[in-house]
């Protein structure tokens, strides 16, 4: 957090806001990336307007670090493991992935789709997912002291 920008994390704000909302009026479709992402493999009816969308999210990651490098801080790096639980990073990683998959598999949904999305529509069901979610990320943060 040494590097927040009020102007970076706005704009960035309202541009996942712009895309949710571009892609609710345009497509009908909620822009969820688990929900979208799930439903390419195996194919789930219309799944050319899924693959743009994820090749978009990508390409534009890549072309916005290509063209203003000054955004990422400096000297950024990948979490490592807490040292303390024995446990090597890519392990801890894997764990860490595998659990995020099935809690937005039961949670019906990642923090996109009810954090941007589900809020914005007023679902009840998504306001709770955020509650949760982000109370787990609290007391996950507060015990490892990774932030």
């Amino acid at each position: 957090m040494e590097s927040f920008s009020p102007l970076s994390a706005a704009l960035g704000g309202s541009l996942i806001g712009l895309a949710a909302a571009v892609l609710w009026l345009g497509n009908g479709r909620i822009a969820g990336i688990s929900g979208i992402f799930g439903q390419v493999l195996p194919p789930a009816g219309s799944t050319l307007w899924r693959v743009v969308f994820l090749v978009a999210l990508v390409a534009g990651t890549f072309v916005t670090a290509q063209l203003f490098p000054g955004l990422a801080a400096n000297g950024v790096r990948l979490v490592e493991a807490p040292a303390a639980w024995g446990v090597p990073t890519p392990i801890w990683l894997a764990i860490a992935g595998l659990l995020t998959g099935i809690g937005t598999r039961i949670g019906n949904g990642c923090t996109s789709g009810h954090g941007v999305c589900g809020l914005a529509r007023l679902s009840r069901r998504s306001l709770v997912a955020v509650v949760v979610f982000f109370g787990v990320a609290i007391v996950t943060v507060a015990v490892t002291g990774v932030v």
